[in-house]
């Protein structure tokens, strides 16, 4: 597990507590000492006894050496500089790598599973990207949630997704790499906009709005980058963005909130001890819908928000509509009406959670 953040580090313990034997690397060899000899990691995970099965170490090389599945869990926005050392660690190895990372580069709007495919020059059926409704702190405190697992191959999807199951964590699978990546950027977007009119104090009916029609956004923009939109129905969509906009937890809702009560941009991101991926994903993101004539009036105005170019008290007569010419409700991609769509998208949430397992052949 390279990563020792919230999300890294419970993971780890994910696949701990699913029978793994587990080598987390951290930057700060204060930090990866501490998962090491005291089994706690208390910046990230307050609270929280990590499995004697962890191991931690500051060494790359020791971290990677001999292993089966290799998880990466760093700030995307910084990725690049950690995967050229990770490269001639892993060129000689047939290990799926896994993604557990949520964003967009800035710099070339390429997602995660793409960096990864440049700078470790390894096969796309290798690689694999985990998302789903997982605040760190909840699982860690093995309260039960979902995730899916999606490769360009299926017999990986599967590997990754057995070896992260186990008895709190349940992980499903697809083929749909797109799909599922944009899904765990996109939300970030929406959860933004959900803070900041949680910071500027409208209640639940704003909230509501913006949720729902932040769905067919994300929706429009996926399919638009070659998605399926099932996946957005599904626990990479729908149920990541449902977890993130609701939850004090949640680290782009805890940016927007800031914004929301009247912090720039720069004071936002010293208050936050941890990446909230979305502030870096908001203008990649802006610049492929705009390539792909995609509408995104939400993602528009959390932007100029952003920017400091709009009041963020002004943001939610806007937020939903990009004019005042009245328009039909898509509640399905490409569809007007949708006569019980968003029933059957949150009925389709529950069966997974319900139903499914680490061996099923689809999300």
């Amino acid at each position: 597990m390279l990563g020792a953040g919230s999300w890294g580090t419970t993971f780890g313990k994910i696949l701990a507590d699913g029978g793994a034997h587990v080598t987390i690397w951290a930057r700060r060899p204060e930090l990866a000492n501490e998962i090491d000899e005291a089994k706690r990691n208390t910046q990230y995970l307050p609270g929280i006894n990590l499995p004697r099965s962890i191991a931690a170490t500051s060494d790359l090389r020791v971290a990677l050496d001999g292993a089966d599945q290799v998880y990466i869990c760093v700030p995307s926005q910084s990725a690049r500089d950690t995967l050229k050392e990770v490269r001639p660690l892993v060129a000689g190895s047939a290990a799926p790598i896994v993604s557990l990372m949520k964003g967009i580069e800035r710099r070339t709007g390429l997602r995660m599973s793409q960096v990864l495919e440049q700078e470790l020059h390894c096969d796309p059926d290798r690689i694999a990207v985990a998302s789903g409704p997982n605040l760190a702190l909840e699982i860690a405190r093995e309260q039960p949630t979902a995730a899916v697992v999606a490769s360009t191959s299926r017999e990986t999807a599967h590997e990754v997704a057995r070896r992260s199951s186990n008895k709190y964590f349940r992980t499903f699978v697809n083929t749909d790499v797109i799909g599922t990546e944009f899904g765990g950027v996109l939300k970030n977007l929406i959860a933004l906009a959900i803070g900041i009119v949680d910071g500027v104090g409208y209640g639940e009916n704003t909230k509501a709005s913006i949720i729902t029609r932040g769905l067919v956004e994300m929706t429009d923009f996926a399919v638009a980058q070659g998605a399926q939109p099932e996946t957005l129905q599904g626990l990479a969509g729908l149920g990541d963005l449902i977890a993130t906009c609701q939850s004090p937890l949640s680290r782009n809702n805890t940016a927007g909130r800031l914004l929301g009560q009247g912090y720039k941009y720069q004071d936002v991101v010293k208050q936050m001890q941890q990446t909230a991926e979305g502030l870096a994903s908001v203008a990649p993101v802006l610049q492929l819908a705009r390539a792909a004539h995609v509408e995104m009036p939400i993602v528009e105005q959390v932007k100029r928000v952003v920017d400091g170019t709009m009041d963020p008290r002004r943001i939610a007569p806007h937020l939903t509509t990009d004019d005042d010419t009245p328009k039909g409700e898509r509640t399905q991609h490409g569809q007007a009406g949708g006569g019980g769509a968003l029933w059957r998208t949150i009925q389709r949430a529950f069966d997974q959670l319900r139903n499914g397992g680490g061996s099923s052949s689809r999300d």
